[in-house]
């Protein structure tokens, strides 16, 4: 599944909730995925990370859909490599 095909299938389960939870209430739950992904990343339980990834990137992209934003669009922004150097892989310095 492409992710265009992916956000669509997120929205059709999903926006009707999400528009009447409004935006601040989702992008909080993200957050909250977030902070399970990371736990489940601590843990180090493979299973786990997988479900917490999927729900990490459902979130998102139902807050990206409240937003009007299309996903694969969006990632544009990568399509040639690194924005900042515009190469692959990223040959950037690292900061701190």
């Amino acid at each position: 599944m492409d992710l265009h095909s992916y956000q669509k299938l997120i929205a059709d389960i999903y926006l009707s909730k999400d528009k009447q939870r409004g935006l601040d209430k989702t992008f909080n739950w993200l957050i909250e995925e977030i902070g399970e992904l990371a736990q489940a990343i601590r843990k180090g339980e493979p299973d786990t990370i997988r479900e917490e990834f999927a729900d990490c990137l459902a979130w998102l992209l139902s807050v990206g859909t409240i937003l009007g934003v299309d996903a694969e669009t969006a990632l544009k922004k990568y399509a040639a490599g690194c924005p900042k150097c515009g190469t692959i892989p990223c040959q950037c310095k690292e900061h701190g």
